[in-house]
């Protein structure tokens, strides 16, 4: 690939997209074209003042998809499966993606994927809920099983990444909380078994990598962890970085599928995969593959120390100053 030409980033302003987004910016080898639905939101502002091109289009809408694409090297492609819970629906837009970046003649697509849980937990066993009849964890089966066929069906020249568990969850979903007797506890549903994770700010610098060894990774899939760690080490990094001691206490998977909101049961399947099939998960993750792409990788100790401040200001005042 030679300088300056176009790399178009599907959900710019994502998690994923955007932190690929960001990473091309800042190299500034590439022309950043940004994909997203509103041009004019917050974050679309945010990339097209840092030199991104930002282009509309939908995922839906294979026509405005190869307007996107048109004239480019190549592109970043990740589906936002959690805002429909659909496996069909996510299936549909990787088949629109697909004939887009064909028809645009694309040379490097880095396909954002997972691997197919029924490999290792057919829909069949009874250790978890099947889903839609067919799935154990559709966010990961639909790609793993059904997507990646179809992007190898296509010939297109294709990198294909396994993300892990972003760190960046530990500042949200997964954030710490004040129990009702007043403990500051991490509630990760993984028991005893290590999770692969990862900054979010690393997956954009790892793709950033990928794109410029196009001889080396097309046709790679590539598990991307920076770290393999278990709930009570995340609870004494996170103790390290508030100065406060964190207990870390698990709950159950039924637990977490008992929850009720939309796609809980998902996520309680998931986390279920991750705890008791760590053969399959961990093993697809190898830390050494981010760390030689990414060698400034961000450890977890360096990823709360950098993101203190956020996570005492959502404890509300609550903490102690305790060391």
């Amino acid at each position: 690939m030679s300088g300056n030409e176009v790399i178009s980033v599907v959900g710019a302003t994502g998690a994923q997209g955007g932190a690929v987004a960001r990473a091309l910016l800042a190299d500034g080898g590439h022309r950043v074209r940004a994909i997203t639905r509103n041009a004019s939101s917050p974050k679309a502002r945010e990339l097209a003042d840092l030199g991104a091109e930002v282009v509309e289009a939908h995922l839906e809408d294979e026509a405005s998809l190869r307007r996107a694409f048109d004239g480019a090297y190549g592109a970043f492609l990740v589906t936002p499966f959690w805002e429909h819970l659909s496996a069909a629906k996510e299936l549909a837009e990787v088949r629109n993606l697909i004939a887009a970046a064909t028809a645009a003649r694309l040379r490097h697509v880095v396909w954002s994927t997972l691997e197919d849980t029924r490999e290792v937990v057919p829909a069949s066993d009874d250790r978890m809920p099947t889903l839609d009849e067919v799935y154990k964890v559709p966010h990961f089966d639909v790609k793993g099983g059904e997507a990646d066929a179809l992007f190898a069906e296509s010939g297109l020249p294709t990198t294909y990444i396994r993300v892990s568990f972003y760190w960046d969850n530990l500042l949200d979903t997964q954030k710490p909380q004040r129990d009702a007797d007043g403990t500051l506890a991490l509630h990760l549903p993984v028991g005893d078994t290590p999770i692969a994770g990862i900054a979010v700010e690393d997956i954009g610098q790892i793709v950033l990598g990928v794109f410029r060894q196009p001889e080396k990774t097309i046709g790679a899939v590539l598990g991307l962890a920076g770290e393999h760690l278990t709930g009570e080490q995340i609870a004494a990094a996170l103790s390290t970085a508030l100065g406060e001691p964190v207990a870390y206490r698990p709950p159950t998977h039924d637990q977490v599928r008992g929850l009720g909101f939309p796609g809980a049961v998902e996520i309680g399947n998931m986390f279920q995969y991750y705890a008791e099939f760590p053969e399959s998960y961990l093993g697809l993750r190898d830390v050494d593959v981010a760390r030689s792409i990414h060698p400034g990788w961000t450890s977890l100790a360096d990823f709360l120390a950098r993101h203190r401040d956020q996570i005492r200001d959502d404890l509300g005042g609550e903490r102690s100053e305790r060391t």
